[in-house]
């Protein structure tokens, strides 16, 4: 009796001692995969069509057009044509015409004078952004186009003064820039991104280095985008372009400002490294993301070009019965 009234204590200690198991006995701890750094970096490659509107005021120069046709020449502000310029668009040279009697030109002292024309626009751009806190983005990129230059009309006394084409009217102009984006607005799969793009530019070789000086290079635009997989996106991007460049004179300290706005319109895609690999084994069909032993792996069932939850999946969200002609059926079953 006293034995057992010994041990009874002992027996109730074990009933409330609670026995566990750690789980790192039976699960694997997962190891986080180092792509996961880049899951909010997006590249991105478009082409489209813009159109370039240059433009230049003529202000402290004259412009002469010779009696019977032909390109028109500039010269600086005097009661008659000094020393004439001719190709002041992309490489200037001094005319050496002689003056012809009954050729006409005027001064800006005393009107408007300028000249106005349009340029075909054809880019090749990549771009490299951030995206952090679901809207916000920031990145660079560069852009490769090729540019044509049409007919340089002039604005003023169009029935005197000729229409002429600058030489080397075409080439491949160049941009460089950094990128700041918002997103604003989303409608389903769609997404809407106001961005502006501010760096620097270089017309192309067919501008002479020389006498062009490049200014700064802005553009605003509306980036509108469809989601067609967590990875994958097609876009299409409006925008305008703000920027300028002087030629000078051989005079020293005289330089004429050409501006070359434009209008764009883009179309490609951006792409982002997935965070996880695709799965290792070929056979398997699980759609979810998943582990195999310590590493985790999204579906190797999954098309980059199909919107999926890594949750469940959705490969086939529409089942059999309801597709084709089982969909007009009242019972589908």
């Amino acid at each position: 009796m006293v034995a057992l009234m010994l041990l009874w204590p002992l027996k109730g200690a074990a009933q409330d001692e609670e026995v566990t198991f750690p789980l790192d006995n039976f699960y694997a701890k997962i190891k986080k995969s180092p792509r996961s750094i880049f899951r909010n970096f997006r590249f991105s490659f478009s082409t489209g069509y813009g159109n370039t509107f240059l433009s230049h005021q003529l202000e402290g120069f004259g412009v002469y057009q010779p009696a019977g046709g032909g390109y028109p020449a500039i010269f600086l502000n005097s009661a008659t044509p000094g020393t004439m310029y001719s190709n002041w668009v992309n490489n200037i040279a001094i005319d050496k015409r002689a003056i012809k009697p009954g050729s006409f030109y005027a001064t800006s002292d005393t009107t408007k004078l300028g000249f106005k024309g349009n340029a075909m626009n054809i880019p090749l751009q990549v771009s490299l952004h951030y995206e952090f806190k679901g809207k916000y983005r920031i990145g660079g990129g560069y852009s490769y186009e090729y540019m044509s230059i049409g007919s340089m009309h002039p604005t003023y006394y169009g029935n005197k003064i000729s229409s002429f084409q600058m030489p080397a009217p075409s080439g491949w102009m160049s941009k460089y820039y950094a990128i700041f984006g918002a997103s604003f607005y989303r409608l389903g799969n769609y997404l809407f991104t106001g961005d502006l793009q501010v760096g620097g530019f270089s017309p192309g070789a067919n501008f002479n280095p020389a006498v062009v000086t490049p200014g700064m290079y802005f553009n605003v635009g509306v980036t509108i985008e469809r989601e067609l997989s967590e990875y994958l996106r097609l876009f299409v991007r409006p925008s305008y372009d703000i920027k300028s460049y002087t030629l000078a004179l051989p005079e020293g300290g005289v330089s004429l400002t050409h501006h070359m706005n434009a209008l764009y319109v883009n179309i490609g895609f951006s792409y982002s490294i997935p965070e996880l690999p695709k799965c290792k084994i070929p056979g398997c069909r699980i759609q979810i993301n998943h582990a195999h032993g310590d590493r985790e792996y999204r579906s190797n069932v999954h098309p980059i070009y199909k919107k999926q939850n890594p949750q469940y999946g959705e490969n086939h969200p529409n089942l059999i019965k309801y597709k084709g002609k089982n969909k007009r059926k009242l019972n589908p079953y």
